[in-house]
């Protein structure tokens, strides 16, 4: 027999939009987040380049064309816009929150520059910005006293009402089955990249929420867009794939076929330089291909990369002294469940956030660090959708079913 569970808003996930979403709601709701596995395996806990951010009003154009152009002018203008627009109060707020972007001299904050951006304006923390975000972000809704975070705890299902979304239905770690009755739903799980043989992504991102909303006939959107990096670290060895981050290309590594010999703009899109690198391996009939930091200094090596320094010694490569050998594998979802502007799908008090969601930013290619900032843009309005909702009483016909169920 199921255990039933009561509360006003469950998340599934508890990645950077899951753990947002969570933290933009008032105080005193009632939240439950479920985690697949521990609150550590997490692809937001990988994101090496950087946080994208609106540097000036100069910069609006450039910005705003500089995603449009990535994701093939398939993307959906007005989700474009809100995120550039939304982008300096999200920084801010982070700042607020204690993340350690890094700064200038005079301390102000340092910007890089990745593939298909057209000037800086990326924040980071070294090479290990996802992780600095998420584990902040993990601080924070962790004090929380109306939040409850279960961990190896799967969602298998939805609860429907109705027509509209009433819960989840999940499995915890000692095989029970929980019906978790509430007003609101998040689905927060992820991407897709444990479905493929070469990602650098987690194994457990399996498409958990896309196959329920198929079943339930909640719409999806271009589950065909998936992005495959050009640069992760081969490797002989199983299991997840070793990003090395765009931002090595942006501070000026290059690309090498096997004669040493430059083959592609390293700054274009990915999904171009992805095809110059696969165009390049079967003309050669390599494996791989190189990437050379020749170029880049000793000091930025060690202080903006040097997680990624630390785990090519690992793997018995000095970035400092030879190059290492690169081949693209899947690394992002650009489609996922229809969700709009408010992250809201196509079934009613049901939302999805993050790379599970597709509300149109990326197009048909994400462009480079846009992904974390479209997370926390899209789970903030997700959470104030829901407020908002609530604070207007627009639903008081369904105020018995809430309490009966929350």
């Amino acid at each position: 027999m199921a255990k039933n569970i009561y509360c006003d808003v469950v998340i599934a996930g508890c990645g950077v939009s899951g753990l947002y979403t969570a933290l933009n709601l008032p105080p005193k709701t009632k939240i439950l987040m479920l985690c697949k596995e521990d609150l550590e395996s997490c692809d937001s806990m990988l994101a090496q380049g950087g946080i994208c951010v609106l540097r000036d009003e100069q910069d609006y154009e450039a910005f705003f064309e500089d995603t449009m152009k990535a994701g093939h002018y398939e993307n959906r203008r007005e989700s474009v816009d809100i995120m550039i627009r939304s982008s300096r109060d999200i920084i801010n707020h982070l700042l607020e929150l204690g993340v350690r972007f890094d700064r200038n001299p005079d301390g102000s904050l340092q910007y890089t520059r990745e593939g298909a951006h057209s000037r800086p304006r990326i924040c980071f923390h070294e090479d290990i910005t996802g992780r600095e975000i998420t584990t902040r972000l993990q601080e924070q809704v962790r004090s929380l006293p109306g939040v409850t975070i279960m961990e190896h705890t799967v969602m298998t299902d939805i609860l429907t009402v109705k027509n509209r979304c009433g819960g989840i239905i999940a499995t915890a770690p000692d095989g029970a089955i929980l019906h978790i009755h509430a007003h609101d739903t998040v689905m927060a799980t992820g991407g897709i990249g444990g479905l493929y043989e070469h990602s650098t992504n987690y194994p457990c991102l399996t498409g958990d929420a896309l196959e329920i909303a198929e079943k339930h006939h909640i719409e999806l959107e271009h589950p065909d867009y998936v992005q495959i990096h050009p640069t992760s670290l081969y490797s002989e060895k199983p299991g997840r794939s070793f990003l090395i981050s765009e931002s090595a290309r942006g501070e000026g590594a290059v690309l090498l076929n096997q004669k040493g010999e430059r083959f592609v703009n390293e700054l274009l899109p990915r999904d171009m330089v992805t095809r110059a690198i696969l165009q390049e391996m079967k003309k050669e009939g390599t494996t791989h291909v190189w990437l050379s930091f020749a170029t880049v200094s000793r000091d930025i090596i060690q202080n903006h990369f040097p997680h990624i320094y630390e785990k090519c010694l690992e793997e018995g490569y000095d970035i400092t002294r030879q190059p290492i050998p690169v081949i693209p594998a899947q690394h992002y979802f650009m489609g996922g469940i229809h969700v709009d502007s408010n992250s809201e799908t196509t079934m009613d008090h049901l939302y999805a956030v993050g790379e599970t969601s597709c509300n149109g930013v990326h197009g048909k290619n994400r462009l480079a660090s846009n992904s974390l900032l479209e997370s926390l843009v899209f789970a903030k309005r997700a959470a104030a959708h829901i407020t908002d909702r609530k604070r207007k009483g627009i639903e008081n016909h369904e105020s018995s079913y809430h309490a009966a169920c929350c």
